[in-house]
């Protein structure tokens, strides 16, 4: 039987790999701080969960013992992250490193979290030019994609069977924030009308959880040194998503495209780009990959996940708070009323 070690395995990464290996097969063991946010599928389904803080080395060598098949890092942010990596994957048979598409540049030198928005002159693959390595505080936008390169290049550099996989907006149960719920919020509310900015035509490349799964089964089976992008094999619109979420649950409304002539702000969403953001993936299916599903059905557990939520009080406290400045950005209510009376006067 073999066996799989996922640091961060509480998580939306994390969750979905556990699932999809424990359901063929393998030993599962999981790390994370707060064994109360270990999912109970999970425990019922084997998986072994382990306390113990990604920076923990020594406790992390004690979770491995003798070895894995797969170690899987969902934690792995800078250049010290992966020193401490290398010393698990020495005793993996596979090593997974979990970086993202926010380490592309564009050639003005653009990416996810600059300033100016990227401008990629076509579909992104992993022989695009990324940002400068640094060791800035990863948690912050300046610091976070520069982390990445840093940690990509330590575990890149070790002569280790390590995969460095660069997904696009995770989506999937557990995720946080989930960029969804500044849709599922509305169709809850029962919102008469959907406001989309840029006519809702932005596009950012999602990555379902379920089709990362799968692909880091795949590269547990074929070990190797290599960046590989992940992301859904469709690539939906703001507008798309809009109507997938509002078809989930059987909801209308009125869709009100916004150009720019509109208030600014009004009527955002999380895929707002104002050029395509779109992961090649062609080396991913080249190595045997098959995703799972497009956006529409590899969503709906999350969709579901969330009323859920939302229907029984959230006693998990997964939904945005009001204070929240992410997601609930998205749901100015007051000001869109305020708009739609104004045009309709």
């Amino acid at each position: 039987m073999p066996r799989a070690l996922i640091l961060g395995g509480t998580g939306v990464i994390g969750r979905a790999t556990a699932t999809r290996l424990l359901a063929a097969g393998w030993r599962v063991d999981v790390t994370g701080r707060d064994p109360a946010r270990l999912p109970a599928e999970l425990a019922a389904a084997g998986a072994r969960f382990t306390a113990v803080d990604r920076a923990d080395e020594g406790g992390l060598q004690a979770v491995l013992g003798a070895g894995a098949d797969l170690v899987l890092d969902c934690l792995c942010f800078t250049a010290a992250d992966a020193r401490g990596l290398l010393a698990l994957a020495r005793n993996a048979g596979s090593t997974v490193l979990v970086s993202s598409k926010a380490v592309y540049v564009d050639d003005d030198g653009n990416h996810a979290n600059s300033a100016a928005p990227p401008r990629f002159d076509g579909p992104v693959d992993e022989s695009r030019p990324t940002l400068p390595p640094g060791d800035a505080d990863h948690r912050t936008r300046e610091g976070y994609g520069p982390g990445k390169v840093a940690a990509e290049q330590v575990a890149l550099d070790s002569g280790l069977p390590v995969t460095v996989v660069r997904p696009s907006q995770v989506h999937g149960v557990g995720a946080s924030p989930p960029r969804t719920w500044a849709v599922v919020a509305r169709v809850l509310d029962r919102r008469p009308a959907a406001l989309l900015a840029r006519r809702g035509a932005g596009v950012v490349h999602q990555t379902a959880a379920a089709n990362l799964a799968a692909l880091v089964e795949t590269v547990a089976a074929r070990p190797g040194t290599r960046v590989l992008n992940c992301a859904d094999p469709d690539a939906p619109s703001a507008l798309e998503i809009h109507r997938i979420v509002a078809r989930h649950f059987g909801h209308t409304w009125q869709e009100v495209p916004l150009d720019d002539t509109a208030p600014a702000g009004l009527g955002r969403t999380p895929w707002d780009a104002p050029y395509p953001v779109v992961l090649d993936t062609s080396a991913a299916l080249a190595l045997g990959h098959r995703p799972v599903g497009g956006y529409a059905a590899t969503a709906a557990a999350e969709l579901d996940w969330l009323a859920h939520a939302a229907r029984t009080g959230d006693p998990e406290r997964i939904l945005p708070g009001p204070d929240e400045p992410y997601v609930r950005r998205f749901l100015d209510y007051a000001r869109e009323d305020a708009f739609l009376a104004a045009v309709s006067s």
